[in-house]
């Protein structure tokens, strides 16, 4: 399997699959590249170099006790993009993968990217402070934190109805196969309990409403209506807002889970927004 070290000795896992013009996928907290079943074999059949890759502690890459800061994911994805040399991409940032990808722009620049796409994306910022009244409560993140501990494999299994069908999801008709759901739940739980909470730390804590605001570059929006992991209104409205001239794709009832529950519409967004 292709490999790449990061700065810090980090080995990543990666694929590089098609040709032509590059678009490359940053996954949810918790997942790997493999999460972009759908996706990747799609892009990369239809005239574009697809890459992915597993974060730092996820999947098969490394997992080292620290780094899981917004500085030092968005340091890896500056390593493999010189090391594949990637240049004029669409970077698709997903749920923490957005906030990844917005500290990349913020720090390397335009240089290797070309537009940018927030699908289900966690900026600007979840977490409740004195200039962010609507944001979720700080308690939130204790809870989570606790229940991961207590027993991460029941916690994902509670998430999965509404990680895929939204705040009313019957969890016996799911807009997936049972299967589908249950191979979500080992892939989340092939992260390390220390990248999960850590991760999650990190994509709630972080305010990104400035670095989000600065983007200067075409940038499309994508975000289901029933989201409860990032949601709607706090997350995907307000990104569109902050960024100059995004174009916003609102998906009418999808929840955090759309890569999988409208993947061909999601699929036929990306590769016109990728062709244009």
């Amino acid at each position: 399997m292709p490999y790449t070290t990061t700065r810090d000795g980090t080995r990543l896992h990666y694929t590089d699959w098609g040709d032509g013009p590059a678009v490359v996928l940053l996954g949810a907290a918790m997942t790997d590249s493999r999460m972009w079943e759908y996706q990747a074999p799609f892009l990369a059949g239809h005239g574009l170099r697809c890459v992915t890759y597993d974060r730092r502690g996820c999947g098969r890459s490394d997992r080292p006790w620290t780094g899981y800061d917004y500085d030092t994911l968005a340091a890896d994805l500056a390593d493999l993009l010189e090391r594949l040399d990637v240049r004029d991409a669409l970077l698709v940032g997903y749920a923490v993968g957005g906030g990844e990808a917005v500290r990349y722009l913020s720090g390397y620049g335009t240089g290797r990217v070309a537009k940018l796409a927030l699908v289900a994306s966690t900026t600007p910022y979840l977490m409740r402070a004195p200039d962010h009244p609507d944001g979720l409560d700080p308690a939130v993140l204790d809870e989570v934190t606790a229940a991961i501990r207590k027993d991460r494999a029941a916690f994902l299994g509670a998430l999965t109805a509404p990680f895929f069908g939204g705040p009313d999801a019957d969890p016996d008709d799911l807009p997936v196969s049972e299967e589908f759901a249950r191979w979500l739940v080992h892939l989340c739980m092939d992260t390390s309990p220390r990248a999960g909470l850590e991760v999650f730390r990190t994509l709630f804590t972080t305010d990104q409403r400035a670095e989000t605001a600065a983007l200067r570059l075409p940038t499309l929006v994508v975000h289901g209506t029933a989201d409860l992991g990032a949601p709607y209104a706090l997350c995907g409205a307000r990104t569109a807002e902050l960024v100059p001239g995004s174009r916003f794709l609102p998906y009418e009832g999808a929840a955090h889970g759309l890569f999988a529950t409208h993947a061909e519409r999601l699929n036929a967004d990306l590769l016109a927004f990728a062709k244009e």
